[in-house]
C-alpha cells in the first residue's frame, strides 16, 4: 500500500456537552476504498462531513496535501476542495431545480476559477459520459430524470472537478433495488479507472464487502473495528461486528443458523454508557467494561479492535 493520501487523527464533533463522534483516527490510501458501516446514529455521515469541513470539527486533524484541513482558513481551504468531493445520499434534494444539468456540473469549476466557459462545458460533457448519461442531458433540468439518473448527475458533478478523494454518503440508499446495483457497479468502475480514493458509507454490508478494500465499524461515534474487508468478513473480532454480520439475511436455507441479534436500540449520544459504549448491548460484557474505555489496538497486521476481551469465542 502506498503512503496515506488522507490522514485523520483524533477527529471529534461535539454539540455542547453532546459528543457525536470521538477520537476517530484512520488513513485513506491512494486508490483505496474504505467502507464505513454502523447503525443509524453511529456518526458515519458526521465523520464524512467533518473531515471535509462541511461541518466544523471540534477536535482532531485531517492531513491532506501537507496541510491540516481541520484548521485551514477558508481562503486556503477553497482550492483544496476541488480535490475532495462529496456525493450526497439524496439525489432529489442535492440538485438545484433551478439550474440546468450543465450549470450544476460547471458550478464548482466556475467557483474554483477553472478554465473558460467552453472548457468547463467540455469537462461537464466528459463527466456525463463517465456516468453513462447522454450528451443532451446538459441542457435539461434535474426533475426530468429518474432517481438513478439524478444520482449519476451527482456523481458527475463531483467528477467534473477531477478529485483525488471521493466521499460517497450512502449513495444508493434512496434508489430502487434494481437501480442500486447499476450505480454501485458504476462507482466501482470509475474508482478503478480513475484511481480514486473513496470513503464509502453504507448500511448494506453486502455492498461494502463487494466494493471496499477495508472496513471501519462504528458504534455511537467510536470505532469498534477496522480491518481489511476479507478479514473482517471472515474473522470478525468485535462482538458488534459479529452482530451486524449475523443480521445479514441469508438467501440459502442451508446456511441459515441461529442468529444472535442485538437487543434494544443504540443509546442516546446525550447519555452514552460509561466505559465501552457498546457494553449495554454486548452479550459478552463484564464488570470491567463499565469502568474502562477500550483503546483501539492492533490484534493482527492491519486489523484493529476496541474491546477489552481477547477470550471471545470465534
Amino acid at each position: 500500500m502506498t503512503d496515506a493520501l488522507l490522514q485523520v487523527r483524533g477527529l471529534a464533533k461535539r454539540y455542547g456537552p453532546i459528543t457525536i463522534v470521538e477520537n476517530i483516527s484512520f488513513d485513506l490510501h491512494r486508490g483505496e476504498v474504505l467502507g464505513i458501516v454502523g447503525e443509524s446514529g453511529s456518526g458515519k455521515t458526521t465523520i464524512a462531513r467533518a473531515l471535509l469541513r462541511l461541518i466544523e470539527p471540534s477536535a482532531g486533524s485531517v492531513q491532506f496535501a501537507g496541510q491540516n484541513l481541520a484548521t485551514l482558513p477558508a481562503r486556503a481551504l477553497r482550492p483544496l476542495r476541488a480535490r475532495l468531493q462529496y456525493v450526497f445520499q439524496d439525489p432529489y434534494s442535492s440538485l438545484s431545480p433551478r439550474m440546468t444539468v450543465g450549470e450544476i456540473l460547471t458550478e464548482g469549476l466556475r467557483i474554483q476559477g477553472i478554465g473558460p466557459q467552453a472548457a468547463r462545458l467540455a469537462r461537464a460533457r466528459q463527466a456525463l459520459a463517465d456516468v453513462e448519461l447522454p450528451d443532451d442531458a446538459i441542457n435539461r433540468y434535474a426533475h426530468e430524470f429518474s432517481g438513478g439518473q439524478r444520482q449519476r448527475i451527482g456523481i458527475a458533478r463531483a467528477l467534473a472537478l477531477q478529485p483525488e478523494v471521493l466521499v460517497a454518503d450512502e449513495p444508493v440508499s434512496a434508489l430502487d433495488v434494481s437501480i442500486q446495483a447499476q450505480v454501485i457497479n458504476l462507482l466501482r468502475g470509475l474508482q478503478q479507472r480513475l484511481g480514486l480514493a473513496m470513503l464509502f458509507i453504507s448500511h448494506d454490508l453486502a455492498v461494502v464487502e463487494y466494493l471496499c478494500d477495508r472496513v471501519m465499524v462504528l458504534y455511537l461515534g467510536r470505532i469498534m473495528e477496522l480491518a481489511p474487508s476479507d478479514r473482517l468478513y471472515s474473522q470478525p473480532a468485535h462482538p458488534y461486528t459479529r452482530a451486524l454480520l449475523a443480521a445479514v439475511p441469508q438467501p440459502d436455507p442451508a446456511r441459515r443458523g441461529h442468529r444472535h441479534l442485538l437487543a434494544g436500540d443504540i443509546p442516546s449520544a446525550a447519555a452514552p454508557p460509561s466505559g465501552c459504549v457498546f457494553r449495554t448491548r454486548c452479550p459478552n460484557a463484564q464488570p470491567e467494561c463499565a469502568a474502562n474505555v477500550p483503546s483501539l489496538r492492533e490484534i493482527a497486521p492491519g486489523h484493529w479492535k476496541a474491546c477489552l476481551r481477547d477470550d471471545l469465542p470465534a
